[in-house]
């Protein structure tokens, strides 16, 4: 096991250095002894998981890159966040859904329902307008980091519609509202698309920048008053930054 942390060790100072790193400089930031250090690079350098430049630098191989490719275009990212979707219905007893970002829209992939006899009306495979809903509000402020981006996806999607009259649809307003979500780290949909539901949601990043989901939590707006909206939001933001990591 040891041998194997050290190589892992290796594999994650590496990734942070796209340019290659000297023997001595990899030993002291993963914190190997330069014996062992030779031996682990060797061993990943015979797999393709390290390359060592002309000049002598050690830099990610290509055959460690291309699994990292392929995974991520044949990754379910319901498979992934499964778990922590499970663990936050658990916990709030609400609804949970995991939605991609689809154009104007957002695909919701997967749905968990609370044990109580409140119901909402979303399915998997539903669809709803990105800019009315917490889901699509969380996606558009990762995937669009930019006002200027975020306003020519305005343009593209225009007339935003509105959903209930607390849709936010002009572009001003709405730039301003994903402005916020990109501060506070998440989303708000009060009552923007179903009259008496609220909703909260966080995006998930898998290695990039660009979220491949996002995570929400639903509920009738009785039972998400203002007091508890920050407290679910902490919550999600703790269930994001799980994912994966014991799933």
């Amino acid at each position: 096991m040891e041998g194997v942390d050290r190589a892992l060790r290796v594999l994650d100072v590496l990734s942070a250095h796209g340019s290659g790193m000297a023997l001595s400089e990899i030993a002291a930031a993963a914190q190997v002894p330069k014996s062992s250090l030779h031996r682990t690079l060797a061993a990943l350098r015979r797999r393709g998981f390290a390359a060592q430049r002309g000049d002598g630098r050690y830099l990610l191989g290509p055959d460690l890159l291309r699994i990292a490719f392929d995974f991520h275009e044949r990754m379910d990212v319901r498979v992934l966040v499964r778990p922590t979707l499970d663990s936050l219905r658990d916990e709030v007893n609400e609804t949970i859904h995991l939605g991609v970002l689809d154009g104007a829209d957002v695909v919701y992939v997967d749905k968990l329902e609370p044990s109580g006899p409140i119901a909402l009306t979303s399915k998997i495979g539903g669809r709803n307008p990105a800019h009315s809903t917490a889901v699509g509000k969380a996606l558009l402020a990762w995937t669009y980091p930019t006002d200027d981006a975020l306003a020519s996806w305005i343009e593209r999607s225009a007339p935003l519609e509105a959903r209930t009259p607390r849709t936010i649809v002009e572009k001003p307003a709405f730039i301003r509202e994903i402005q916020h979500v990109r501060a506070e780290g998440f989303a708000r949909d009060m009552e923007e698309s179903e009259t008496g539901v609220r909703c909260l949601a966080v995006p998930v990043f898998f290695g990039g920048p660009v979220p491949v989901a996002s995570i929400s939590i639903s509920a009738p707006k009785e039972r998400l008053p203002l007091t508890r909206m920050r407290q679910v939001a902490q919550t999600l933001r703790r269930a994001s930054a799980s994912v994966g990591v014991d799933g």
